[in-house]
């Protein structure tokens, strides 16, 4: 009697199991498409942000195909690359790749005020995970137009200070180069001077994820070097 009760307990929860894993794995196959809409609005939404257009998710789609005029790929030479979409590349996978295998993706907008720019999306490393975003080029190809960064995990008052506005709004007007040379932005400890046409306030008690945030950023514009020097106007 008891090697009968604990057969039938055997079966039981081998049958439980494979139930819950069956409606599990349909549960994520039904949801997949609805995830993958998801990471494409907010995508978009953070595009948005990074040239200073506020949406919601009801409006993210009018808008993208409002001020987003289009999209192209470079390689790390800053020439064209045909056959691949813009918006599919995915940056942490092309970082895995030697430089010259990179896909390079460039958006083109065309915000309200007339401003020409494009948009550049960036990834890197904080304290705690993955940090992320867009960088907004003025069509001289040096000046910063606006950012939009965020970030996995990263500490609430401190290092997640990143995705906040009084942050973002330092990048406005700053410089990449000076004449040819690349500089990109310091994030500085103790503050940055007004006039430091590349220096912006580090996060106060968040030193690593303004350290990965600076390193992001020279790390991924510097690769569309050539690119920008070409096209400064």
């Amino acid at each position: 009697m008891k090697q009968f009760t604990n057969r039938y307990i055997f079966i039981f929860s081998a049958v439980m199991v494979i139930v819950v894993a069956a409606l599990l794995s349909l549960a994520a196959t039904l949801l997949q498409p609805a995830k993958e809409r998801n990471l494409e609005i907010e995508k978009k939404r953070n595009m948005l942000e990074s040239i200073n257009v506020p949406t919601t998710r009801e409006n993210t789609e009018e808008l993208y195909d409002k001020y987003i005029a289009e999209s192209f790929v470079l390689n790390s030479g800053g020439e064209l690359v045909t056959g691949v979409d813009a918006f599919t590349v995915v940056i942490k996978n092309e970082q895995k790749k030697p430089l010259e295998e990179q896909f390079l993706p460039v958006f083109r907008a065309e915000p309200a005020d007339g401003e020409k720019v494009i948009i550049i999306p960036v990834e890197g490393k904080g304290l705690w995970g993955p940090i992320y975003g867009y960088v907004s080029l003025k069509s001289d190809m040096n000046t910063i137009y606006g950012v939009n960064f965020d970030h996995k995990g990263e500490t609430p008052g401190l290092g997640a200070e990143i995705n906040t506005t009084p942050f973002e709004s330092q990048f406005h007007g700053k410089k990449l180069f000076e004449n040819d040379s690349f500089i990109s932005v310091q994030v500085l400890k103790g503050g940055a001077l007004e006039s430091d046409p590349h220096g912006v306030d580090a996060i106060s008690g968040g030193t690593i994820t303004s350290n990965g945030l600076q390193s992001m950023i020279f790390d991924c514009l510097q690769k569309y070097k050539g690119y920008l020097l070409k096209n400064r106007i």
